[in-house]
């Protein structure tokens, strides 16, 4: 076998090797099996675990520490192969109260609406922006209107 050939080969196979990657908080067991709910607050939580991933949106009783584990092959889209969320839930007091464990099990898929909202207006293609764009020629905008029907195309509300 000629040696480009083979060396092609190689190139190919190595591009198809897959990369592994570990992403988030770096989960401790025995660190975590040590937080007592009765004596651990968020200071001694932050002080072992370091700041969390995130935190509750709306109140500030819950921490997150999110772990995953990713996999890419070439160019595609990288692909979760594991997830393991360490959420530790306080009381009013800044205490320990509960500590869960979640995986990739315990998610729901979001589907999300992809519909997009027309715009008014004349969308132009890249030729016609091209050509429109020749220097010393003014651009024609006869197809762009106020959406709100009134007063001049470029806004100009306010008081008088």
């Amino acid at each position: 076998m000629k040696p480009t050939v083979l060396f092609t080969i190689c190139a190919l196979v190595a591009g198809c090797t897959p990369v592994v990657s570990q992403r988030g908080y770096l989960q401790d067991l025995d660190i975590e099996a040590s937080i007592d709910p009765a004596t651990d607050t968020k200071t001694t939580i932050q002080q072992r675990l370091g700041y969390p991933s995130t935190e509750a949106t709306f109140t500030n009783d819950a921490w997150y520490y999110i772990s995953s584990v990713e996999r890419q092959v070439a160019f595609f889209h990288p692909t979760v192969e594991s997830r393991a969320i360490l959420a530790i839930y306080f009381d009013k007091d800044g205490k320990v109260a509960d500590l869960k464990h979640y995986t990739l099990d315990d998610g729901h898929v979001v589907a999300f609406e992809s519909r997009q909202t027309p715009t008014r207006g004349k969308e132009l293609t890249f030729l016609q922006q091209l050509f429109n764009a020749t220097p010393g020629v003014p651009i024609n905008n006869t197809g762009n209107t106020n959406p709100g029907g009134s007063g001049p195309p470029g806004g100009g509300g306010g008081y008088p």
